[in-house]
């Protein structure tokens, strides 16, 4: 087998479940051999681009209601076939083999369906529609298929309602008369204006458009007795859009989905923008729901209601109702034009009640008084306790809230994890206390594990993809992060260093700016900007969260505005001053500098200023070479807010102070210059702006465009071409080798 087709091995650590929870069991080396589910079969002797977009990407891991189960999906590419590759499996938590239910290529979204082990996935069929396939974890190749959506569809939500019927959610574009909309239906037109009188035109790759996302609701139904040739098997009723009437759109594009709306026996949760005012210049959402009665003939849905939150007008996020579908918790932002405030915690224990919808800690100043702002939401099968999942400290962790009845109660969250970056939290069964977690680090894409949330004890792993990183080469000991005093508080940043790494040699130094601002480099894993890609080049990798980063509290996140080349500069200046005096084994003398959106706007800042000259080179990937030039760009309200006010007012001077192009007689470092055509955040035009001023200096530089990627190059291929160039170029700059000759890859310089 080739190690550009190599597969992910589950992890060595297992468990059995008991009456008592979940017990530890450690397999002899002979027996984990055979027992362990192969889906990556060849150590990688060193970490590449190639391993690492080759690599399964494993989704998050969904435990049946007996807690013994696991159903994830995960996807491979061979740069040898160039193809894709999807499977769907199910993990046996108690012995750590994972069996193969359905390569179809086409299938996505595994899902429980009911008390047993039958399970429920989407296929794309012909002509852009949908259907709905039933398999089972006990009878493997048994599948049978439901219904077909007329339409794409996607983001599947289950709920039991007895046990002949399932209630399902699903999302899908929908026509202005509120009908599902399919792209291959479209007849013929012979022009291709498009016409708008109002914001937003584009939206970060796609033209707006008059089909708008919805929620369909619809029961999935046990055929009865005397349908012999269906006897047992499901039956998808006719989907209903709840949305259809109301002007409101969810999920909210263009990055919502099962985390913008959520499923009772007898209501749909959902976000959605304010329908009153423009998306372009606005966040404010809200959070609205729809009564589902039940009856012998169907179901009818009443109108959306709005919850009303007095004095928070930002965005919604992130509902969950509680298990028995009586109460609902969701997230509610105060600042309303401002995509980073604080996520505040509602809980609704009666949606008919007004009175019954309380904010959790709560402070007199209105901060609240846990300065976190956490990203999802889950219940405890108790119903006592929030499961909350947020950015503290370059860690993405799970706490644990106790909903509290007083309002003055404010017991703040426990931290239940320290290591890693948590992204899903489930119940491990209906009626476990346990948790089945799903996550990474910065050494492994794929990490599950069980955790009892009364114990403080460490989560327990259950697979890890890369047997904690080592079938990537990459090991737990490469990675450190330091602390360094920044323009006005301690600054954190991660260090990755080779695995290879001897404290008697000097590295040079791979400086990697994040974008946001309003973000972070936290333990977790990426397939676009991975720092140990750089690290086994031969880099020490540190990537620092300047002023504006999340996770070290909201009023170090706001300090950026109207600061965008200020205290952040400052920060990173400092840091690289910290990483001369300080890092004996970094060599600054052969130092490059990185980043991407903000961190690509950052370069650009860097080349008129002074801290570019202790670089050897630049890479600027999609960022801002104009202030002016964010009037093209579709969300008006980000720089509105983190510039203070819109250009043709009087913040127009703080526009033009942080403005790089203003600069652009002190550039002299050589810089690579990345811009995609299908980014309508960035124009294309910021590249092309940067990229004529290098040449025009005669400043040594590169262009490297795809016209078919948007701010994130996403498609494989086109992924590695640019981990080539990129490597490339810094490596030529530092005396590494080059990586790889670019037209061995079958690339050619356009000119």
């Amino acid at each position: 087998m080739s190690l550009l087709s190599v597969a992910c091995l589950a992890g060595f650590l297992y468990y059995t479940i008991i009456p008592e929870g979940p017990q530890l069991l450690w397999f002899p080396e002979s027996a984990r051999e055979t027992s362990i589910s192969s889906e990556m079969t060849i150590r990688a002797d060193k970490f590449t681009p190639e391993v690492l977009l080759a690599a399964p990407r494993r989704s998050s891991a969904l435990p049946n209601s007996a807690g013994n189960l696991a159903v994830y999906s995960v996807s491979t590419y061979s740069f040898e076939s160039h193809k894709k590759t999807t499977e769907i499996k199910v993990l046996d938590i108690a012995t750590g083999q994972s069996t193969l239910i359905t390569n179809d290529e086409k299938a996505s979204e595994p899902n429980w369906l009911g008390e047993g082990n039958d399970l429920l996935w989407l296929k794309s069929g012909e002509k852009g529609s949908t259907p709905v396939v039933v398999g089972s974890s006990d009878e493997v190749g048994k599948n049978y298929i439901a219904g077909v959506v007329p339409a794409p569809i996607s983001d599947v939500k289950l709920k039991v309602l007895d046990q002949d019927r399932v209630a399902i959610a699903v999302t899908g574009k929908a026509r202005p008369n509120g009908d599902f909309y399919n792209p291959e239906d479209e007849p013929k037109k012979y022009t291709t204006g498009m016409l708008y009188d109002s914001l937003m035109v584009r939206h970060w790759d796609k033209y707006v458009t008059p089909n708008r996302n919805a929620i369909w609701h619809g029961i999935l139904l046990k055929a009865k007795p005397h349908i012999t040739e269906s006897k047992g098997r499901y039956i998808l009723r006719d989907l209903t859009n709840v949305l259809k009437g109301s002007r409101l759109e969810s999920p909210i594009p263009p990055w919502g989905g099962q985390d913008n709306f959520d499923l009772s026996a007898t209501s749909v949760g959902f976000v959605a923008k304010d329908p009153d005012l423009n998306p372009a210049t606005n966040t404010k959402s809200n959070f609205y729901f729809v009564t589902i009665d039940d009856s012998p003939h169907g179901q009818t849905y009443s109108e959306p209601r709005k919850v009303e939150l007095n004095g928070l007008e930002g965005a919604s996020s992130a509902p969950a109702f509680s298990p028995s579908g009586n109460a609902v918790a969701f997230f509610q932002m105060k600042e309303n034009g401002y995509e980073s405030d604080k996520n505040r915690i509602i809980v609704a224990s009666d949606l008919t009640k007004s009175s019954a919808t309380l904010a959790l800690l709560v402070s007199d100043d209105g901060k609240a008084v846990w300065d976190r702002s956490p990203s999802t939401v889950s219940w405890s099968n108790d119903e006592r306790f929030l499961y909350l999942v947020a950015e503290e400290n370059g860690l993405t962790k799970l706490f644990k809230l106790l909903i509290a009845v007083d309002p003055d109660n404010n017991e703040m969250p426990e931290a239940l994890t320290e290591s890693g970056s948590i992204s899903d939290v489930r119940p491990l069964g209906a009626n476990s206390s346990y948790l089945l977690l799903s996550g990474s680090s910065l050494i492994d894409n794929s990490i599950y594990s069980v955790l009892d949330p009364t114990n403080s004890a460490k989560a327990k792993v259950v697979s890890s993809n890369s047997k904690n990183g080592t079938f990537f080469g990459l090991s737990s000991k490469q990675v450190s992060d330091i602390w360094f005093q920044g323009a006005r508080e301690q600054v954190h940043a991660w260090v990755m260093k080779p695995s290879n790494f001897s404290s008697a040699k000097r590295y040079p130094l791979a400086y990697v700016i994040h974008g946001g601002p309003q973000g972070a480099w936290t333990d977790s894993w990426s397939t676009r900007w991975n720092p140990a890609i750089f690290a086994e080049q031969g880099y020490v990798v540190i990537t620092p969260n300047p002023t504006g980063s999340t996770g070290y509290g909201q009023d170090f996140t706001n300090a950026i505005t109207e600061e965008w080349g200020g205290l952040p500069y400052e920060d990173l200046v400092k840091g690289f001053d910290y990483i001369k005096n300080e890092l004996v084994y970094v060599d600054t003398d052969r130092a490059v500098a990185l980043g991407a959106s903000y961190g690509g706007y950052m370069m650009n800042w860097m080349q008129g200023h002074p801290l570019a000259k202790e670089f050897k080179a630049l890479v600027c990937h999609d960022g801002i070479f104009s202030m002016v030039n964010q009037l093209s760009s579709d969300e008006q309200y980000f720089p509105n807010h983190d510039l203070g006010g819109p250009y043709f007012t009087k913040h127009r001077k703080t526009w033009e102070k942080w403005n790089p192009a203003r600069f652009t007689g002190n550039w002299s470092t050589p810089m690579l210059v990345i811009h995609n055509e299908l980014d309508y955040r960035l124009p294309i035009s910021e590249g092309l702006a940067m990229f004529n001023v290098l040449q025009g200096k005669g400043i040594e530089s590169r262009f490297l465009t795809f016209p078919d990627e948007s701010h994130w190059v996403l498609k494989e291929e086109n992924s590695l071409l640019w981990h080539t160039v990129v490597l490339n170029w810094i490596n030529k700059f530092v005396g590494l080798p080059v990586y790889k000759d670019e037209r061995e890859q079958g690339y050619e310089v356009q000119n």
